[in-house]
């Protein structure tokens, strides 16, 4: 008898932050996972963009000269590992061979300066969100977290990743799974 429980790879997907799983910085954030393995899990935050921050002054202070003003993206705070590291998180006909990690069939992720470059020549990705650092969880840590009541899981799609009102996708993330906010508890139970 086997008694390992089987993983479920949550590539691709979305995490929901309940409400009081406890870790105020992740308050009703919604992230896409970028990768989950039995090693552990990496995703961004696709909720919470960064108040001080624009894409053009990012460019400026990388010392790129933007080919043209872009002022539609946005950037974002991806999670307090490596806050001072980008990664784009984009849509899947744009890819830097090795750079480029293809998450599934509708999204990738790339890490690499060469990405911001290509978005600032206007030859990036055609959807994309910057995030500023990841959430990352080490082996068994995101199942736990989730076994605790900590997360939902929803499917992931183009307008809860690259959406404009990042004010609405917590509740609008729920409401992809039928769940009306005020339905949710702080607190867990076991049955």
């Amino acid at each position: 008898m086997n008694t390992q429980q089987e993983t479920t790879h949550l590539d691709g997907k979305m995490l929901i932050a309940m409400p009081g799983m406890g870790d105020s910085r992740f308050d009703r954030s919604v992230i896409f996972m970028c990768a989950h393995s039995e090693t552990g899990a990496m995703g961004l935050i696709v909720n919470k963009p960064a108040e001080d921050l624009n894409f053009n002054e990012l460019l400026e202070q990388l010392e790129f000269s933007p080919g043209k003003e872009i002022s539609e993206i946005k950037v974002h705070l991806g999670g307090p590992v490596e806050n001072g590291r980008g990664f784009v998180l984009h849509s899947p006909e744009y890819g830097n061979g090795d750079s480029t990690l293809q998450v599934d069939e509708d999204f990738g992720m790339t890490a690499t300066l060469d990405i911001l470059e290509d978005i600032s020549n206007g030859e990036g990705p055609k959807d994309c969100l910057l995030a500023l650092g990841y959430a990352g969880w080490g082996p068994g840590q995101l199942e736990g977290e989730i076994q605790a009541n900590g997360w939902l899981t929803c499917e992931a799609s183009h307008d809860l990743v690259f959406g404009d009102k990042d004010a609405e996708k917590w509740t609008a993330a729920l409401a992809s799974l039928g769940i009306s906010p005020s339905f949710l508890s702080a607190t867990g139970g076991t049955a």
